[in-house]
């Protein structure tokens, strides 16, 4: 069913202060998963709800974090996010990354000890919406089956980019390292769908089609994507002297701890390397060079990275958000949550 943005955003901010967190703390992890549901990014929006209530109602996100910012250097800094939401603190780290690469061109702002943040594209594209560069990298707990290896190590360890082009326009991408992440598998589950042999494997290590038998999911191109994996973890965990690998804290589990996470958020100013407005115009030259290129068969056209997002969110403007059935009834419910997830393993199972 199709809902408004605003309508969702609501919604969503109820159930979550209904929960425990506070209306500012709710209203910004709302708007961080309706901008995921509103480009189609479904794993990364709403869905998440409930989860987040049961974790909240039990503790183990801090519904009264102390969040301060630690400088280190003249364009690096540590955000502490005391196991508050990770939505909110990633989103205040990426602004203070953005005043800092204002005065010294580039800042690299590590996120610690925060609970799950959601899409990474949010964030990047602060950045970019001031005329800048985002990246950010975010560690996960074990999903991934390593190449070669019969059990996870790493998460699904997603990495997410922007650039700014001109009036506005930006190239976005945001990817996990695996071949899908794990909400596109609650996903499936939510609509009754199968997936993708090609997406996870089962408890053996043999391909699946049912996102009820997820073992562990399996990283893009083989060896790359697990290298990707480790780089990320490296630099949002490793880094920032938390948890990594298989030692970070699982997505389930015991739901009255705090999830101790990593995020690292690099902002880069392009006034510092090269002419702003051609820096901006290369980039939207770019955008329009890649529409171009004569289409494959089979396809219509070819897309920069981050329109489909942005058609998507234009649609969802004039229509509505689409969201599964079963969904928008917990949201009006009077249920904060079904006691449903404490103690699963990292499939839910």
């Amino acid at each position: 069913m199709r809902v408004s943005k605003q309508e969702l955003i609501e919604l969503i901010e109820t159930k979550l202060h209904k929960a425990g967190l506070s209306r500012e703390h709710a209203e910004g992890v709302a708007d961080v998963l309706v901008f995921a549901d509103s480009r189609g990014i479904h794993s990364h929006g709403a869905i998440r709800v409930e989860y987040y209530c049961e974790r909240i109602a039990k503790g183990g996100i801090n519904v009264n974090p102390y969040f301060y910012l630690e400088r280190t250097g003249p364009s690096t800094a540590v955000f502490h996010g005391d196991n508050g939401t990770g939505h909110v603190a990633s989103k205040l780290a990426m602004d203070e990354a953005i005043n800092m690469a204002r005065e010294s061109g580039i800042a690299m702002v590590g996120v610690k000890r925060i609970s799950h943040s959601g899409a990474l594209a949010y964030f990047v594209q602060q950045a970019a919406k001031e005329g800048m560069i985002g990246i950010s990298v975010c560690q996960a707990d074990p999903m991934a089956v390593p190449y070669g290896g019969a059990e996870p190590y790493y998460g699904t360890n997603p990495i997410a980019f922007a650039a700014p082009g001109e009036d506005g326009e930006m190239i976005t991408f945001d990817m996990a390292t695996t071949v899908k992440p794990w909400g596109k598998i609650l996903q499936a589950r939510a609509n009754g769908d199968s997936i993708p042999e090609t997406w996870a494997v089962d408890e053996q290590g043999n391909p699946t089609t049912d996102p009820f038998e997820v073992s562990g999911l399996l990283p893009i191109a083989g060896p790359k994507g697990f290298g990707l994996a480790m780089m990320v973890d490296i630099l949002s965990g490793v880094l920032m002297g938390l948890p990594f690998g298989n030692r970070v804290s699982p997505l389930y589990g015991d739901l009255s701890l705090g999830r101790d996470l990593g995020q690292t958020h690099i902002v880069i100013n392009p006034a510092f390397f090269t002419a702003v407005d051609e820096f901006k115009g290369n980039i939207t030259q770019k955008m329009q060079d890649i529409n171009e290129i004569k289409p494959a068969p089979g396809f219509e056209q070819v897309s920069y990275p981050g329109l489909g997002s942005k058609l998507r969110a234009a649609e969802s403007e004039r229509v509505g958000i689409e969201i599964a059935d079963d969904i928008y009834r917990y949201l009006v419910s009077d249920v904060i949550h079904s006691n449903r997830y404490e103690n699963l393993d990292a499939f839910a199972k």
